[in-house]
């Protein structure tokens, strides 16, 4: 078995292209990561890696040695886990990335729910508002908030749609004037939700009319939380998922405006990497997560 842990950690190294990441990732010490490929290559007898201050990169043997052992590794791990299932055992480690918002008011009663229930499985959650290339990155299922996927690599599972709202503070409307459509909303008073913090296109329909308004030309930002503080700020207009300004809309700190035009529609998505098959830890998390935002419904 050592063979195979080292054969792992060499894969995780040539990955991601560092010893201290692949340390992370592995839950290992910087300097076991080090002594298991050193062992690795002395049983070859190649050099797996060329390794610098700044990078470590595979050698051409490290190349083909990767290429040859990756779905080896991977059939190894297919394999117990189908043995694991057959005796209704979940177990395992899950790398999960989800918005910030979501994760911070969402998460935590579905991961004590879902570890309640399956305590053999362990978790590491990231949170990040950014768009994660699921390929590359080091995680096995991540969750979105986004419009219908380009990406024709990956394996997406729509849950359900997100509802957006379009919010003010009482005290921006008193000044300002409640808007009664769309055209007397001005670009320099709406607060772009956008993944650069640039800006954002607000699509608006109503009985058939289509109005598109462009925000951010003062204020952007890329979390959800922020904007809607800066609109509880009297900073101007946002257009926010339900769930970030539920509480604000009830206390009054918030109120709903141009409720009769509808945002263009979001998805609350599963989004993994090109699985042969999904892992039984895998497939579990999602379908207890799919129940839970059902049946709460808090999006």
């Amino acid at each position: 078995m050592k063979d195979l842990n080292d054969i792992r950690v060499f894969l995780n190294v040539a990955e991601l292209g560092s010893f201290a990441a692949a340390a992370r990732v592995l839950s290992m010490t910087a300097p076991s990561v080090t002594r298991a490929i050193s062992a690795l290559e002395e049983r070859l007898g190649v050099q797996l890696f060329v390794r610098t201050t700044r990078q470590v990169s595979l050698t051409s043997a490290g190349a083909v040695y990767a290429a040859r052992m990756r779905p080896l590794l991977q059939a190894f791990d297919d394999a117990a886990e189908e043995v694991r299932e057959q005796e209704a055992a979940v177990s395992g480690h899950i790398r999960l990335n989800a918005p910030l918002s979501l994760g911070q008011q969402v998460l935590p009663d579905v991961l004590s729910g879902f570890r309640a229930e399956n305590p053999a499985v362990s978790l590491s959650i990231t949170l990040t508002d950014s768009f994660v290339d699921i390929v590359t990155a080091p995680y096995d299922l991540a969750i979105r908030i986004s419009g219908p996927p380009d990406d024709k690599s990956t394996i997406w599972r729509k849950l359900c749609p997100i509802r957006r709202v379009l919010v003010a503070s009482p005290g921006y409307l008193a000044a300002n004037g409640a808007p009664q459509n769309p055209d007397d909303l001005q670009s320099a008073s709406c607060l772009a939700f956008d993944a650069e913090a640039v800006s954002e296109n607000w699509e608006l329909t109503n009985a058939g009319r289509r109005r598109r308004v462009r925000a951010g030309s003062v204020l952007a930002g890329n979390n959800g939380e922020l904007l809607a503080r800066l609109a509880e700020n009297g900073e101007g207009v946002a257009l926010l998922p339900y769930f970030i300004v539920e509480t604000a809309l009830a206390e009054g700190r918030l109120v709903q405006v141009l409720d009769d035009w509808t945002p263009s529609e979001l998805w609350l998505t599963l989004y993994y990497p090109p699985y042969e098959r999904l892992p039984m830890r895998i497939a579990r998390f999602s379908d207890f997560f799919e129940a839970y935002v059902t049946r709460v419904r808090l999006l």
